[in-house]
């Protein structure tokens, strides 16, 4: 018995998990902007537990983003939005442009004809990743879309609707693995909204 127990107790350790996550949290609170910042009480505002942005018979005359206040590294995060065949999309792992609209990052892509494309918004300024017209063609979109979006390392995945539209690597190690999380109306946009946003915040696995 006082051989075999330290075995025991050593066999129940290695079994335990080397890694984890947070719990998940809002990271919309449903009635103020508390944790975010942009143009707020005119641009984007919010009705009934929802983001609103942009304005019904207005072309939206430029980009505009409202983002977190907060940075974050890996994380998975779940929203859903109404875009209504309007332009916006999902920044992650981004900054803000000085002395401008803009915010250059990652793109979580939301448009007609490219709902789930991971586009790299002010910086490399290309589409990184879409999803194959098969995919497509799974999606079912609706009046509202549910999002996820997972980053962790250098590996992003998108899925719409429950189907993965991308899984992407990114292969240049001098693009940041961590920023802020901004939701776009893009030029020319008529109303978007989004609800429902939720993220977990992935732990790096425990070393050996």
């Amino acid at each position: 018995m006082p051989i075999r127990l330290p075995i025991i107790l050593l066999s129940l350790l290695l079994m335990l998990p080397r890694g984890g996550s947070a719990a998940e949290t809002p990271l919309f609170d449903g009635t103020t902007f508390a944790g975010w910042e942009g143009a707020t009480g005119e641009l984007w505002r919010i009705d009934q537990g929802v983001i609103v942005v942009g304005r019904e018979g207005v072309k939206q005359p430029h980009n505009d983003f409202l983002c977190t206040t907060k940075e974050y590294g890996d994380f998975e995060l779940q929203l859903s939005y109404q875009n209504n065949n309007n332009n916006g999309g999902i920044q992650f792992r981004s900054q803000r442009v000085p002395n401008s609209h803009e915010v250059s990052g990652y793109q979580a892509d939301l448009f007609k004809g490219g709902d789930g494309c991971l586009y790299d918004e002010s910086r490399r300024r290309k589409m990184l990743a879409r999803p194959t017209p098969e995919v497509v063609a799974k999606l079912g979109l609706g009046a509202w879309n549910h999002y996820r979006i997972r980053a962790e390392g250098p590996r992003i995945q998108l899925w719409i609707n429950d189907v993965q539209t991308v899984d992407y690597t990114e292969q240049d190690p001098a693009i940041p693995r961590r920023g802020i999380i901004g939701l776009q109306i893009h030029k020319n946009a008529g109303v978007l909204r989004y609800r429902d946003l939720r993220i977990v915040e992935l732990t790096p696995p425990s070393a050996p």
